[in-house]
């Protein structure tokens, strides 16, 4: 019976218009899409029995996000929540299964309760280990340090993390007193340790046992040490110390620095360190932003990321594609892997076997590829996006994280690389989606006035595919080092299918400066940062006009950061757009340049300082034409936003206000460049946006 009422409903389908089957489902709601939980990542056990992934959720009662850790077991088929604290990120197995460490800033003690306004009291983000099987999670320390990035140690028996070199109670002491409250800009920056903690130490001192004999730890040096008592120090470093991995074996520790303040005003604060029984020496010395590290099986090569627009290693810092290499640790020769391949990497694995499995983005598509030195294999998969990709230590066994545009991101488990269409999901969050009306989406390609192909998304309201003449909102992707694509989002930055079912044909252009498109592409943004690109978008709005698909009496724009920057600058080029939502976009270069955090960028975009290139600063910045600005314009801002200022909204507010253009600001408070803090922030971002377009949109 259950198949034949099956059957029946697909013939049924296959007889009406696809418009009918879509309107058997309801809209997704604003309520709705604002509550979805995001597979942030997802790691898999050594002998690739189990998985264990870490979601971020709104917490609407406590105006924050809930940070939790869900594990699958393969002898269950079950997913189901690992910890309660809502606290609980950066999820890492021991190497022989039975432990996962995590990051947490969970209170010491459950009578700190927290409120629903401050975080718990004592607010330290600690490492953190709960038994695979469950139970009761202890702290590997208590005393009050931030941990920046932890790893297991190859064997098991250590932690290994990094913490800001502390200062012992008198040394903080006599700093209040010659300083009191204030702050030193550089002088007072310090940079971090790499100390280590036995697990069977820290085992016994969460149980009150005597600890088991170890290696004695290093002397501290100084008394009154404010480091844990079981705590070894490793290696000092004057930078932050943000990614660890030993290697296998008796191998060195490799790790990973950026700028202590996280302003990036150079690529040389971004470096590769190996710590050894010969003390630390630096692995690289480059124009390039090095992430991912990963060693060979053997421990003879360690393997990197440079991701869009993170520099390369062949030249002077630009902007180009993603890119993997492979070091050698002794004598620091560098090799570029997978070169013939002309998208962007964007994330890879080393499965047990020594083979590299990447994802790499080739216009709207990001799929896995094989690496064999130059060569790029295509595997065969399904459409979509595929990211995230971690491989087993002790089995062939693959966990991905996938999506399409319409189906959320789930995490999927990989028998046999070869066969990537018969990966089985060990989540199902965000179900509901799939109870919604599906937008649809195509590919939309023009040509630009230099003949130059540009491609870009459209997404449709449901049941609209084949219609003509649609209200459209473009709306432009941040970066502008990215793309989009066949890949699911929803939340504040990421409202496009919800726009979609509010009724408008959403235009995503991948503009020059896009990632995914060649370095080519990518590099034709500079000097040009705003100009050229504009000209792509308008282009393929005209191109949709041209085609009868989008209505010219009903079109809107919008973006947010690099987004908000052309959606700025747009409004400034034509009035053919009768409402715009930006957020977090600059509309001059000079003093962003000074407020950015990663002011090397900037520079290179706009082909030098300043001081250098002020006409540049001058000719590509909307504030100098916003006498020609006569769109409605809705704005929104972080208060405490260090990448683009909120002052720029302050500035383009103000400009509006004595131009009599109807306009609305929205500062968030607390709120840095992505609005992660309060949900109810990016909530009401959306809603007014949603409004706004159809107040003004529609007229």
């Amino acid at each position: 019976m259950v198949r034949r009422s099956v059957s029946a409903f697909l013939c049924l389908c296959g007889i009406w218009t696809v418009a009918q089957c879509q309107e058997a489902k309801p809209l997704i709601t604003l309520n709705e899409f604002m509550n979805a939980t995001e597979v942030h990542e997802a790691r898999l056990s050594p002998d690739g029995q189990a998985a264990v992934i870490a979601t971020i959720a709104p917490d609407w009662q406590r105006n924050r996000f809930r940070d939790d850790l869900w594990i699958w077991q393969q002898k269950t088929g079950s997913t189901v929540q690992l910890t309660q604290s809502g606290h609980d990120s950066s999820p890492a197995w021991s190497p022989d299964g039975k432990y996962i460490a995590f990051i947490s800033d969970r209170p010491l003690s459950s009578d700190e309760e927290e409120s629903s306004d401050n975080k718990d009291k004592d607010s330290v983000d600690r490492v953190w280990v709960i038994a695979a099987q469950g139970g009761e999670a202890f702290p590997l320390y208590t005393e009050k340090l931030d941990a920046h990035t932890f790893a297991w140690s190859a064997d098991g028996l250590k932690i290994v993390f990094s913490v800001q070199q502390p200062q012992t109670k008198a040394q903080e002491d006599a700093q209040k007193e010659e300083w009191k409250d204030v702050i030193r800009w550089r002088e007072q920056e310090h940079g971090d340790l790499l100390l280590s903690i036995s697990m069977p130490g820290a085992i016994a001192q969460n149980q009150k046992t005597p600890a088991p004999q170890t290696e004695p730890a290093k002397k501290q040096e100084e008394a009154g040490s404010p480091l844990p008592k079981l705590a070894q120090v490793l290696a000092k470093n004057d930078r932050e110390i943000e990614e660890i991995v030993p290697a296998p074996g008796d191998g060195p520790i490799a790790f990973r620095t950026q700028s202590i303040s996280h302003r990036m005003e150079g690529p040389e604060a971004n470096e590769i360190f190996l710590v050894g029984t010969n003390g630390t020496r630096q692995l690289t010395r480059n124009q390039a932003l090095e992430s991912e590290l990963r060693w060979s099986a053997d421990g003879k090569r360690l393997y990197f990321i440079v991701r869009a627009a993170a520099g390369s290693l062949e030249s002077k810092y630009q902007d180009v594609q993603g890119r993997l290499y492979a070091i050698d640790p002794q004598d620091g020769k560098v090799e570029r892997l997978g070169a013939d391949f002309k998208g962007s990497y964007e994330d890879f694995a080393v499965a047990d076997d020594g083979s590299i499995i990447a994802a790499g983005l080739n216009g709207t598509q990001q799929q896995l590829y094989e690496i064999n030195g130059n060569k790029a294999e295509k595997m065969r998969g399904i459409p979509g996006t595929y990211s995230g990709i971690v491989a087993a230590l002790h089995s062939h066994a693959l966990l991905v994280l996938h999506s399409t545009i319409d189906d959320p991101t789930q995490a999927f488990l990989v028998n046999d690389v070869a066969h990537l269409e018969q990966a089985k999901a060990v989540t199902t969050f965000n179900t509901l989606f799939n109870q919604r009306a599906k937008t649809e989406w195509t590919p939309y390609r023009w040509k630009a006035d230099d003949g130059t192909e540009v491609e870009g998304v459209l997404i449709y309201p449901p049941g609209k595919r084949n219609e003509k003449h649609l209200r459209m909102f473009t709306l432009i992707h941040g970066g502008p080092a990215d793309a989009d694509g066949d890949r699911f989002g929803a939340d504040w930055y990421d409202w496009a299918t919800l726009a979609a079912a509010n009724g408008w044909l959403v235009f995503r252009p991948n503009y020059r400066g896009s990632s995914g498109y060649g370095d080519a592409f990518m590099l034709q943004i500079e000097p040009h940062l705003v100009s050229r690109p504009g000209k792509d978008i308008l282009e393929g709005v005209d191109a949709l006009e041209k085609d009868g698909i989008a209505d010219p009496d009903h079109l809107t724009i919008g973006g947010y950061s690099y987004g908000g920057y052309m959606t700025n600058w747009l409004i400034t080029q034509t009035t053919r757009f009768k409402a715009a939502v930006t957020g977090a976009g600059a509309v001059e270069h000079a003093a962003n340049w000074g407020n950015d955090d990663v002011t090397y960028d900037d520079a290179w975009y706009l082909g030098g300082n300043p001081w250098e290139k002020p006409e540049m600063y001058q000719s590509e910045a909307a504030l100098f034409q916003l006498n020609k600005v006569k769109t409605p314009t809705h704005l929104v801002a972080g208060d405490d936003d260090v990448r683009v200022s909120y002052l720029e909204g302050v500035l383009l507010e103000r400009a509006l206000q004595q131009l009599n253009v109807p306009h609305s600001f929205l500062v968030f408070p607390g709120e840095g460049h992505p609005l992660d803090k309060n949900p109810w922030h990016g909530y009401i971002k959306v809603r007014e946006e949603l409004k706004w377009l159809k107040k003004y949109g529609n007229q």
